[in-house]
């Protein structure tokens, strides 16, 4: 250390103060206090002043772990493609650097300068190596960084849900804890009589046909029943001829969500456990409702029998109540947006049967195609139309003949939809639009002119329209484009360099000198948009890298995970995109949710002073997540 290094370094004095400033930040609030001690005893507090740089790569490799206790740290590092630096991230009081480095025994990658006068708390390596294998709470903060931030959020969600509410369960509940009795099961060959009089006995809504081996070969259940005693089926044949035969099963650790997810889509009312094989447990309708579970699947019943329009318009209020309670028991983001998502898809599907019941049979097979965020299943109750119609056609004649057929039921579908909730898309990007009711050959030939030439509309067609999948209708159509879509894609560099750029147009709201930029004037005064400048980051890039590496799902997590699979992008920046996602997509909801609550028209805007120091601690690490993100782009593709 130099001189001039030295008469900036003091040893702690008040260590009792400094220990009572580090309890209020993870993860040394989560730390025993002979652990927070030791920590504390071997810091030494350091002063930079404000453009001081504090560790830099030509370093070698970290010797400190580093606390800010007074100021700001901001990282910057050097851009490959033009002149001078770009700040990456901003770390504040109670923050901690460069955990990467100094687990990983290597250089920092970024350049951590004084954004102004600041003090830091250095511990030396020896010391965190101990303290790291000592305490768990920091050790796991260590290898987790902001997920350990978010496990924490999350908690304080389910406890305010459990305050309450007196919420005995969450979601996440495993279903093993749900099927307290044991299975009731019979063999193939037993006569129907004998195995409705065992339900019968046993109170339950369902017996399960196993093999020798307790392997489950179907189903019978009480709906099954009502259908034999209509159709006056003999009650003596044996149970194999009327069971449904391959049931659905999960394995005993999947959790509760995932069991009424299940239920929703599939139309089921039971869900079999199996495990190694065999079955350990029948999880029923009534299980899930008897211990206060959200009615999702009744709800989504309700939806596709709905009579008519005004019963669908009627139910979007249950949707919202729905979501509500989900947020409270402290469901996840993802978990939220599939069932929005799910459920908007049932309305859909119901709203279409419900036209062509009206207008009468089209005589013309047609898929209705869905884009956006309903396209990558990441819907929240603020949402417009993004749709379309595919169609097989012989040639371009053929097609304009089917799409004057099809375009009344479209208008009509778009004008329900409205009715129902979904805002009519500014756009125009709906069936209706005879640009967006077309062959597969005709989108085919579209999506390769956005390929072929990239100007910004196209490019802006492409954020919308290249997440697309089938909502009603043969899927295979869509796969087909999809297919041929990766194609175009995967030889056209230039394509792939200006989508790129298009996802770097939306920068997170986060400035050099102060936590996050907001908006100085106008009704949107002191705000920043957690759509556009937090998610759409995170969707254009997975996007992008999905689009030009073969990655066919439209769903922007599972767009990173396969990416982290196929090892385009790193495991733990794939885990941390992931959270930051996670985190941005749960924060608004709960503002969708807050502002329904106060009667105000639904926004993505939010205020960041009116969060706690957590939730806003964690946003802005989320914010620092899409610009590394984007920064790993822009080198990724020399912008």
């Amino acid at each position: 250390m130099s001189p001039s290094t030295a008469g900036k370094t003091a040893v702690l004095q008040n260590i009792h103060g400094t220990m009572e400033f580090l309890r209020r930040y993870p993860p040394f609030n989560q730390m025993d206090s002979a652990q927070l001690a030791y920590l504390v005893e071997h810091c030494q507090l350091r002063f930079y002043a404000a453009g001081e740089s504090i560790i830099k790569p030509s370093d070698g490799p970290v010797q400190h772990f580093y606390i800010v206790k007074q100021g700001q740290v901001v990282g910057e590092r050097p851009h490959s493609a033009r002149r001078g630096s770009e700040t990456t991230f901003e770390i504040a009081s109670g923050e901690c650097f460069p955990l990467a480095a100094l687990l990983g025994e290597r250089a920092t990658r970024t350049e951590h300068l004084a954004g102004e006068d600041t003090f830091c708390l250095l511990l030396a390596k020896e010391a965190f190596v101990r303290l790291f294998a000592q305490s768990a709470p920091f050790r796991d903060f260590a290898l987790r960084g902001v997920s350990s931030l978010l496990d924490q959020v999350n908690q304080q969600v389910q406890l305010r849900a459990a305050e309450n509410l007196g919420a005995q369960y969450s979601l996440d509940t495993p279903l093993r804890e749900l099927a307290l009795q044991q299975p009731v099961a019979c063999t193939a060959t037993t006569p129907l009589r004998e195995a409705v009089r065992r339900m019968h006995e046993q109170h339950v809504g369902s017996i399960v046909i196993v093999d020798e081996q307790a392997r489950p070969e179907g189903i019978f259940t009480l709906r099954d029943l009502r259908r034999v005693v209509a159709d006056g089926e003999s009650l003596e044949q044996p149970i194999s001829a009327l069971m449904t035969q391959r049931p659905f099963h999960l394995p005993p650790q999947a959790s509760a969500f995932d069991a009424a997810l299940a239920m929703t889509e599939r139309h089921i009312a039971h869900v079999c456990l199996v495990e190694h094989g065999r079955l350990v447990g029948v999880v029923s309708e009534r299980d899930l409702f008897a211990l206060q579970r959200v009615d999702l699947v009744h709800l989504a019943r309700t939806i596709r029998q709905a009579p008519r329009i005004d019963t669908l318009v009627a139910l979007r209020s249950d949707i919202r109540l729905l979501v509500e309670r989900m947020l409270a028991h402290g469901a996840s983001s993802t978990q939220i947006t599939q069932l929005v998502t799910l459920l908007n898809d049932h309305t859909t599907c119901r709203v279409i049967e419900l036209v062509v019941e009206e207008l009468g049979d089209p005589q013309q097979p047609f898929s209705w195609l869905c884009f956006g965020s309903e396209g990558r299943r990441e819907q929240t109750l603020h949402t417009d139309q993004d749709n379309g119609i595919l169609f097989e056609a012989s040639d371009d004649s053929d097609a304009e003949r089917i799409r004057q057929r099809l375009l009344p039921y479209a208008r009509r579908i778009n004008q329900l939809l409205a009715e129902c909730g979904f805002t009519l898309c500014r756009g125009n990007i709906m069936a209706g639009n005879p640009e967006l009711c077309l062959s597969r050959r005709e989108w085919s030939r579209r999506f390769a002119t956005f390929v072929r030439e990239a100007s910004p509309e196209n490019l802006l067609g492409s954020s919308i329209y290249f997440d697309l999948r089938v909502i009603w209708g043969d899927e295979q159509g869509c796969v087909e484009l999809r297919r041929q879509l990766h194609a175009d894609i995967e030889g056209n560099s230039i394509f792939q360099r200006l989508l790129a750029a298009n996802a770097l147009r939306h920068r997170p709201p986060l400035g050099r000198f102060r936590d996050f930029v907001v908006a100085r004037k106008g009704a949107e005064k002191d705000t920043l948009d957690l759509k556009e400048e937090g998610l759409t980051p995170f969707v254009d890039g997975a996007r992008l890298l999905a689009l030009t590496h073969g990655v066919a799902d439209s769903n922007t997590l599972q767009r990173f995970a396969e990416l982290v699979r196929l090892r385009v992008i790193d495991a733990l920046d794939g885990a941390a995109f992931e959270e930051a996602y996670h985190f941005i997509q749960q924060t608004r909801l709960q503002l969708h949710q807050q502002q329904a609550s106060q009667g105000l028209p639904l926004s993505n805007r939010l205020d960041p002073d009116t969060l706690n120091h957590l939730d806003r601690r964690i946003l802005r690490e989320s914010f620092r997540q899409a610009q590394r993100l984007q920064s790993s782009l822009a080198l990724r593709y020399q912008l």
